[in-house]
């Protein structure tokens, strides 16, 4: 059986939630029967030559549906969200190496940063209450998927830059003090290589998901490049679209400020 493959997706639901966030679901039987929480699509953009990588944020394997959450940043897209209900969604899925399964004796810990929420929203459901996600955005406004978390059972922290929301402040001041048995982040770098000293403070696993720009989605063309560290230490060079965008965050080596 073929892991992914190039297909038409039929969408069955659009529309726009706050700060340019398009929330779309299309019917792919196909990768929802295969996709894995954290995994990712390439969508085909009319007019333009280069796909655009948007992870699951929803995958229904009986219903054959996913669902994708993703904010228009610019012309390509803006295409996407501009597409219809019962229009054809050309993609490539599903892609990358999704979160791996985890006992997470003591709960598991979702963090994520503004558009990098999406990606946790699947994989928080197998721990229902067991789960926290503590989540950072730029102003009340910009929050999403808050009542989504909540209808899987998990608690839900809200930090926000200028306060309008919960905590002012980083998401990761948030945490510092909580007890969890492991960790699933995505969001910016920085805010990702400081979940990671606090995971391996706690001496627990940590999983994050890494943003790369990707042009092929498979590892072909060598444009989302990650400096990583191998079992004996030595360090080399993988790639976000095939041997990610999910990684053990022991594996990562992290740049300096």
């Amino acid at each position: 059986m073929k892991k992914y493959d190039v297909f038409n997706a039929e969408i069955i639901s659009t529309r726009m939630a706050a700060g340019g966030v398009c929330d779309m679901s299309v019917l792919a039987p196909f990768a929802a029967r295969l996709a894995k929480p954290g995994q990712f699509a390439q969508l085909f953009v009319p007019g333009k030559t280069l796909r655009r990588p948007v992870s699951f944020c929803g995958i229904d394997a009986a219903g054959g549906t996913l669902r994708f959450v993703f904010q228009v940043r610019g012309e390509g897209t803006g295409r996407l969200a501009d597409m219809k209900k019962g229009d054809t969604l050309n993609m490539l899925a599903p892609l990358g190496n999704g979160f791996e399964p985890c006992g997470a004796r003591g709960g598991a810990l979702f963090v994520g940063g503004g558009i990098g929420v999406p990606p946790l929203l699947e994989a928080s459901k197998r721990f229902g209450s067991g789960a926290v996600l503590a989540a950072g955005f730029k102003d009340k406004k910009s929050i999403i998927l808050k009542e989504d978390f909540e209808k899987n059972g998990c608690k839900v922290l809200v930090a926000t830059d200028d306060g309008s929301y919960g905590h002012h402040g980083l998401v990761t001041d948030m945490i510092e003090g909580l007890r969890f048995g492991a960790v699933y982040a995505c969001g910016p770098l920085p805010m990702l290589k400081a979940v990671s000293r606090i995971a391996e403070n706690k001496n627990v696993l940590c999983y994050v998901s890494m943003e790369e720009r990707m042009a092929c989605g498979i590892g072909a063309c060598l444009g989302c490049a990650v400096k990583l560290r191998g079992e004996n230490g030595a360090v080399h060079y993988g790639h976000v679209c095939r041997d990610g965008p999910v990684f053990d965050s022991r594996e990562v080596v992290w740049p300096d400020p």
